[in-house]
């Protein structure tokens, strides 16, 4: 099969479409034969070695990880042991190992947080494809870590990126009263999405104006913690998750540290946060996705040879939405 390979640390350049084995589904695995990837800014970050924590995890010298991407959707091909509820044909979204690729292999086994759910027949791959780290990312610091209510003022940082246009509607659906911080250019597309007020971060900075928030999503992270709690409700939380593209991943541990030494000292609540992938909140994602409440916004699309280009798009920092590869071989048709 055809699937995006890299054997070092670096820029795009190092990435290779080439042919490799075609994974076998182990135990509690699903084989998936992929219909549409897409790409998370984390795919880049490790595939230019980050510090030697992230090394150690990928591999130091030479990545473990030699195929990239973790978004999928696609068809069942053929089922591992200790499966149920899933046969040949049947059309899943969700997270794997190897995304960038023709086929791909998945956790789907009973006692564990399934990797996989359903596509929702009126969803289309590319759409399925754009939703799981992103959308999970978004649902879950609003709902779980934000404690988001109907009525409260939300803002959030880098509104109309892959996490921020998600967020943006998601914190719409919940009630809230929306503000997105983006550039100019993205505007109009993030008050599209909902945003009750758009914030050009170019003309205004946020945490010096008068309003405050409840809520601050921080998918950005280009502002100091000292000044986002400024910005802040008497009682209200911060949930960050990025860093700038041009930051290296071994900013996180002393922004992490920072938020711990402050937090016992003040009322407001500061978190990191990463996504955790569950069946059950994949399927509420897909549920918003058949009733329109829920549209992912595709920036860009470039088959599998292209995918250099797709990552140096990512890392520009000013893409809109998300990002999709195509396996050349597939039709992106239901």
């Amino acid at each position: 099969m055809q699937a995006v390979v890299y054997q070092g640390f670096g820029s795009p350049d190092i990435l290779h479409l080439r042919e490799i084995d075609k994974p076998v589904p182990g135990d509690g695995e699903v084989l998936i034969k992929v219909r549409a990837a897409s790409v998370n800014p984390l795919d880049w970050k490790l595939m230019k070695g980050g510090p030697l924590l992230a090394r150690l995890l990928i591999g130091s010298g030479k990545p473990k990880i030699k195929c990239p991407g973790v978004d999928v959707a696609g068809e069942v091909e053929a089922l591992g042991k200790n499966i149920t509820g899933l046969k040949p044909g049947d059309e899943v979204f969700g997270t794997c190992v190897g995304a960038f690729a023709e086929y791909a292999t998945s956790k789907s086994a009973p006692g564990m947080k399934s990797a996989l759910a359903r596509k929702p027949p009126i969803v289309t791959f590319e759409q399925a494809a754009a939703v799981p780290v992103a959308g999970l990312t978004a649902l879950q610091c609003l709902r779980d870590i934000g404690k988001i209510q109907p009525g409260q003022s939300v803002l959030i940082n880098g509104a109309s990126g892959g996490v921020g246009t998600f967020a943006v509607q998601l914190a719409k659906s919940f009630g809230a009263n929306v503000t997105g911080v983006c550039s100019t250019a993205n505007a109009d597309l993030v008050r599209s999405l909902g945003a009750d007020r758009v914030m050009d971060y170019t003309q205004q900075d946020f945490t010096n104006a008068e309003e405050r928030y409840h809520l601050i999503f921080d998918r950005v992270g280009n502002r100091p913690l000292s000044a986002m709690r400024r910005a802040l409700h008497p009682r209200g939380t911060l949930v960050w998750i990025g860093l700038p593209p041009s930051a290296s991943l071994s900013r996180f541990p002393a922004r992490v540290i920072g938020a711990l030494l402050f937090s016992p000292f003040t009322r407001t609540r500061t978190a990191f946060f990463i996504a955790k992938v569950n069946q059950k909140d994949l399927t509420t994602l897909g549920e918003l996705l058949s009733t329109g409440e829920l549209k992912p916004v595709i920036a860009k699309r470039f088959p599998l040879s292209e995918a250099p280009d797709a990552f140096r798009y990512l890392e520009t920092g000013h893409g809109r939405g998300k990002v999709i590869l195509t396996p050349e071989s597939q039709s992106l048709t239901n």
